[in-house]
């Protein structure tokens, strides 16, 4: 089939559960195949359960506990869980899920493999290997180079960035006192700045040594921590950095935030000064971190800025580990690729969308130059987090990562001869390299699916991606043109943190001409929790989720949305914290403009009414 004829609708089970059908159907199918098959393997086996037994009081009195107990599990769940399905949930980043990544999950969830060992899931072991190569298609790594595999979520990709990064720093010293002369006449400093490329060069002069160098690394030897230096991450870090700094002893200490400019990327300019302030000081740096889709703002960090900062200091004899985390953010790379995953040039990009159908109005003013540069300079990260289960539309729990050079595993691997033995292949080596002691055969079936459905390029998954994109920008324009409630005499105004680099919609309420911070504060608030989990979900007209940016974690960044609302500095000053409504839009179906215009009557009609119970309580307070 051509993916340009893909129709997305098709793929999901829809907001009324119009392809109920189709989902059903291919359930049962899947049930049946895998019933037979149990059925055929050695069909001269006699039967266990008898007609007889199934009979039986006990038997029949069982059934029917596990079916009652089945129905009142289907009704916690149909009563209290998020509507997320619905036009009218704009909250967290999740929504529809495929429907081949369910029916994937549920056919491999049947035979319930475990990735960690082949012999332990044959089948879905081998699926586990082509997502990997997939990833590096996605991400323009050489697929003979590069390797990938899912983890259960996109910290558990953050962990492991981390792992690769204090493994690899403390190989030069280990190796110094393992084999001294592979390293002779360089002093520490030198051996703290050996590029990666250099360290998996200097392994493979001695492969029959590696065990031995590794029981001097930082795994065994706590004298290196000092040579580790510190980890450079954005303000709009996700807080998986700081477990992953605690869990693996590199001490949160050795964590170095930097600001975000106006847009809430990272501040290039506050990243080089804290770089040459390091240097100065004689002080390593163990790695760098990139956010393309922040959780607070989706914001996408300038990756080739911080490649280009990276090259120059590279040619001073300063390197350091580049870790991008696009957990949220990574199959949004799929919108710039060809079918033959070229990085489409930028002059060819909208013709490319046009061609395929990517957006449905013409209208969609994306990508910023900014966003285009930054998603295509990802293929120089020495790692990169993406997680299938945010903008890949699969189930939990299903996130991934993807290295640029498959010889780092060797610094972080372990072997079990229960499980895996270095004399054999991938992937029955794959557990040998991941953090998890069990992985999920289920997931990889899933995943597997709906890359073979739609490919990670502009033809297939860039369709999804563009109806998040467009359905995100009807909603920021929608904000910026209204502008305001008329609430029983009261004017309510909404205000947008930033243009979208992708589909996170940040934005507050404010009663026009209120120059006090709490009181803008408590309105938002107010806001959120009468469209929140505070009240019962199922029946609410509208759900959105909330976030906070305080001084502690955002410094001066929000002073330009406070002043814009008419508001001054020392008012943020004497506060130092700002509530925001955060809508991630990636409902697939809010870019069609009929869709659009009727949910977006509906938001209208819930604020009106959230707004005015809310002006009551904080007119009594003021």
């Amino acid at each position: 089939m051509n993916n340009s004829n893909i129709n997305i609708s098709s793929l999901f089970l829809g907001p009324k559960s119009e392809n109920q059908d189709t989902f059903k159907k291919n359930l049962v199918n899947l049930l049946c195949d895998h019933a037979q098959w149990r059925k055929d393997f050695h069909p001269e086996d006699p039967v266990v359960i008898s007609r007889s037994e199934q009979r039986e009081s006990s038997f029949v009195e069982t059934v029917d506990k596990m079916e009652s107990v089945l129905d009142q599990l289907s009704s916690k769940l149909r009563s209290n869980m998020m509507p997320w399905h619905s036009g009218r949930y704009l909250g967290h980043m999740n929504t529809e899920t495929l429907m081949p990544a369910m029916l994937g999950y549920f056919a491999g969830m049947l035979y319930n493999g475990n990735n960690i060992a082949y012999e332990g899931a044959p089948a879905t072991s081998e699926l586990e290997e082509e997502i990997g190569v997939d990833f590096c298609h996605l991400m323009g790594y050489d697929e003979n180079i590069g390797w990938g595999h899912l983890t259960p979520d996109g910290s558990t990709a953050n962990y492991e960035a981390v792992w690769y990064m204090r493994n690899l720093k403390s190989i030069p010293f280990a190796v110094k006192k393992t084999m001294p002369k592979l390293v002779e006449g360089m002093d520490d400093w030198a051996l703290s700045n050996m590029s990666i490329d250099q360290i998996m060069d200097l392994l493979d002069k001695v492969p029959d040594q590696l065990d031995d160098i590794k029981a001097c690394s930082a795994r065994n030897d706590d004298t290196i921590a000092p040579h580790l230096g510190k980890l450079l991450v954005p303000e709009t870090k996700h807080y998986s950095w700081l477990k992953a700094a605690d869990i693996l002893g590199i001490g949160l200490n050795n964590i170095e935030t930097i600001e975000v400019d106006g847009t809430f990327r990272m501040n290039i300019d506050k990243l080089k000064q804290k770089i040459d302030q390091l240097i100065a000081n004689k002080t390593p740096i163990l790695g760098v971190v990139s956010v393309v889709g922040s959780t607070e703002e989706g914001a996408v960090d300038n990756v080739n800025q911080v490649v280009a900062l990276k090259n120059e200091y590279a040619k001073a004899g300063i390197n350091f580990y580049y870790h991008i985390d696009s957990a949220y953010g990574g199959y949004v790379r799929s919108i710039f690729l060809d079918e033959d995953y070229n990085f489409i040039a930028f002059d060819k990009l909208h013709n490319a969308y046009k061609e395929n159908g990517v957006f449905l109005s013409n209208d969609v003013d994306w990508p910023s130059r900014d966003v285009y540069e930054a998603y295509k300079a990802m293929n120089c990260a020495d790692s990169i987090t993406v997680d299938p289960h945010k903008m890949g539309y699969i189930p939990y729990k299903a996130g991934g990562i993807v290295i640029r050079d498959k010889r780092m595993r060797n610094t972080i691997s372990y072997f079990a001869n229960y499980c895996f033995q270095k004399n054999t292949q991938i992937p029955d080596l794959l557990g040998a390299f991941v953090l998890e002691g069990s992985k999920s055969g289920a997931a990889a079936a899933s995943v597997w699916a709906c890359h073979r459905i739609l490919d990670l390029n502009v033809k297939g998954y860039g369709k999804i991606i563009g109806a998040s994109i467009e359905g995100a920008h009807n909603l920021y324009n929608k904000l910026k043109s209204q502008k305001q409630y008329d609430i029983d005499g009261t004017t309510v105004e909404i205000h947008t943190l930033c243009k979208p680099d992708f589909n996170m919609v940040d934005y507050v309420f404010n009663i026009k001409g209120n120059t006090d911070l709490n009181v803008m504060n408590s309105l938002t608030s107010a806001i959120y929790k009468s469209s929140s989990y505070y009240t019962t979900p199922y029946t609410n007209d509208l759900i959105v989720s909330h976030t906070e940016f305080d001084y502690d974690d955002y410094k001066d960044s929000p002073v330009e949305l406070i002043e814009r609302v008419g508001m001054t500095k020392s008012e943020w000053d004497s506060i130092h914290k700002v509530t925001l409504i955060r809508s991630c839009v990636v409902n697939p179906n809010l870019n069609n403009k009929e869709v659009f215009e009727y949910y977006s009557e509906q938001f209208d009609k819930a604020i009106t009414h959230k707004l005015r119970e809310a002006l009551k309580e904080i007119k009594q307070t003021m």
